[in-house]
């Protein structure tokens, strides 16, 4: 009974943890647990966002004034060479 509690890995959520925990000190081995992964996306749902996350750029940059575009240049040029020198 030990090796196959040895086997299974350790969970994420302390509950469970202290659920395994306790069946090992008994001796005890409880049935698995359910599946608690999360659900298959929606396909349409994974479609549109992507839709939005594609446009989000060009609108964003069609919004922006030559100067705050100016400006975003110049922090994201600083960042770069500050993460050069590090």
């Amino acid at each position: 009974m030990k090796d196959q509690a040895a086997k299974r890995k350790k969970p994420r959520d302390l509950n469970l943890l202290a659920a395994r925990i306790v069946e090992e000190a008994t001796g005890s081995i409880a049935p698995p647990l359910e599946d608690t992964r999360l659900p298959e996306k929606n396909p349409y749902a994974v479609e549109l966002g992507r839709l939005g996350g594609l446009r989000g750029g060009v609108m964003r940059a069609k919004r922006l004034t030559p100067e705050q575009r100016s400006e975003i240049a110049r922090k994201a040029a600083k960042a770069r060479w500050q993460k050069k020198k590090s």
